[in-house]
């Protein structure tokens, strides 16, 4: 293992498993250098050794009814930036593989995605004590009637969704607007849109492409350039096939797997 002397990363793990992918995507942190934090709802014992397993409840409290009626990532939303301010850790997703250690002088650690040009919110650092976390904990602690940058048909919708806690009916009328779409319209608002990396930095392979990784034959590494911090592997978009099945020899996948020692068959869905 390496010398965990580089700045500190953390996550939130909802559950009491991790897939393969997310033992991979930790692990590879810690042999970064990197100390690798997991806040956890449940009791997690599959987790790869050396990462540090915490309380979510040390961040803020996970409301379980809220992410039974969204998604396991829905509220991690609001964790990653108090997670942040409290403990000046960058936000790494479960699927987010390290391709090299992030710098330590480096002060905006975000990217746009795919092929929209907004920025995600999966690899994520700011100033702790910055207006961009402010106004972002402030949107999600008061939330308005409708997300500021909604549009009247996105307006229609969550009019009529009627039933639900708010940010339930919010979820429901736009799945991302507590994610990339509030960090990328409060970016904008703080003057923070135009520090952000380019997506190389984050995330190489867009994420329509996300098939790539299990592909014997796919050129992931041709995606890559010599900004390529992190590679997001978009457990989200995975077919289920892949969920249930170790990687194909050969494949991004498989080949990281080995290099980090994570055996794929020890925690398939």
């Amino acid at each position: 293992m390496a010398e965990l002397n580089r700045r500190p990363v953390a996550s939130l793990w909802i559950g009491e498993k991790l897939h393969y992918i997310n033992q991979l995507c930790l692990k590879s942190h810690l042999l970064a250098g990197h100390p690798t934090t997991l806040y956890c709802t449940d009791t997690v014992t599959n987790a790869p050794q050396g990462v540090e397993i915490r309380p979510a409840t040390e961040i803020m409290n996970i409301d379980m009814d809220i992410v039974e009626q969204t998604s396991a990532s829905f509220l991690s939303n609001v964790f990653r930036y108090k997670m942040i301010r409290q403990t000046n850790a960058i936000w790494i997703d479960c699927d987010a593989f390290c391709h090299k250690p992030f710098p330590d002088h480096m002060t905006h650690i975000y990217a746009s995605h795919g092929f929209l040009g907004a920025l995600n919110c999966g690899v994520v650092y700011v100033p702790p004590q910055s207006a961009l976390v402010d106004v972002l904990l402030d949107y999600y602690e008061n939330l308005p009637d409708a997300p500021p940058w909604f549009n009247k048909n996105q307006c229609k919708k969550l009019d009529r969704i009627k039933e639900g806690p708010h940010a339930v009916r919010i979820y429901k009328a736009e799945r991302t607007a507590f994610g990339p779409q509030a960090f990328t319209y409060f970016a904008k608002q703080t003057g923070d849109y135009d520090k952000a990396l380019d997506s190389s930095a984050l995330y190489p392979v867009p994420f329509q492409l996300n098939d790539v990784f299990f592909d014997p034959h796919g050129r992931v590494e041709d995606h890559f350039t010599d900004t390529t911090m992190s590679v997001h592997l978009y457990t989200n978009g995975t077919k289920p096939w892949w969920r249930k099945n170790p990687p194909l020899a050969g494949s991004y996948m498989q080949r990281m797997c080995a290099q980090t020692g994570i055996t794929p068959e020890d925690a398939l869905k």
